[in-house]
């Protein structure tokens, strides 16, 4: 029965994530900017094709970004506006089992076009440089799922206390700065103030990490894969702060009066 109704669900959030344009725009937008750079070479030089891949890479972690946001952020607000979510409460299904099965209708939404963008990055680069899919290219995007699984989580639990638009300028802010600055805390509270460097430590120890996902410099330089034991730890922090998030959001839900 569970199975069931995860299964119901995650149709149900597929079929209506993917009736949406929006997703569908980016993933030709995604086609018309990347394809291109298979066929250019930057000055003239074969060595300089890795700017192209640097652009490609910063791409495809934007897109990323906004289509997880973009779908999680809109998850329930919408029900609870147009009051869809009382039949879906009538049946026989928990709040709980609902809230994980719209979070892996996303989270399959949020991946498939990830798998799209890769396979379309995976094979610019082999056209151009005659290397497919090296160990680090799948390590690279081995990560990079772990960093949408947080971070569908992350986009989740905001739209349970917010509006779409907000829940996507606050998380975008929140991925930003972690993305740039995640890595310079512990130096920037050693030289900040001690008010200011208290919040500092606690955004260090309690905010997502998602920084830790980004191999983008090792994928575009050929540099050596991460050892697999800090890979697979990576992963399970995801995990585990993702359950946070859904464990909150869940109590959240809850709570609400429906």
């Amino acid at each position: 029965m569970i199975f069931r109704q995860f299964s119901a669900l995650i149709r149900l959030s597929l079929l209506d994530l993917y009736r949406r344009k929006d997703l569908f725009v980016l993933l030709v937008l995604s086609l018309v900017l990347l394809a291109p750079l298979a066929m250019i070479q930057p000055f003239g030089v074969t060595g300089a094709s890795r700017y192209m891949n640097e652009v490609a890479m910063l791409l495809i972690w934007i897109f990323s970004i906004v289509i997880t946001l973009g779908v999680t952020s809109r998850l329930f607000p919408p029900e609870f506006e147009s009051r869809t979510i009382y039949p879906l409460l009538a049946k026989p299904i928990g709040r709980g089992t609902l809230l994980f099965g719209k979070y892996l209708g996303a989270l399959t939404t949020s991946l498939s076009a990830l798998l799209f963008f890769y396979l379309l990055y995976g094979m610019m680069t082999g056209l151009r440089q005659g290397e497919w899919f090296p160990p680090i290219f799948m390590q690279a995007f081995l990560l990079h799922v772990g960093f949408v699984v947080l971070l569908a989580a992350f986009g989740l639990f905001g739209s349970l206390l917010v509006t779409p638009s907000a829940n996507m300028t606050l998380c975008g802010i929140i991925v930003g700065g972690m993305l740039f600055y995640g890595q310079r805390l512990p130096a920037l509270a050693e030289v900040t103030p001690v008010p200011a460097k208290w919040f500092v430590w606690l955004s260090y120890a309690i905010g997502p990490h998602f920084e830790f996902f980004d191999m983008r410099q090792r994928l575009i330089h050929s540099w050596s894969m991460v050892r697999w034991d800090a890979c697979l730890l990576t992963l399970l922090y995801a995990c585990v702060y993702s359950a946070a998030c859904l464990l909150l959001a869940n109590a959240l839900l809850k709570r609400k009066k429906l």
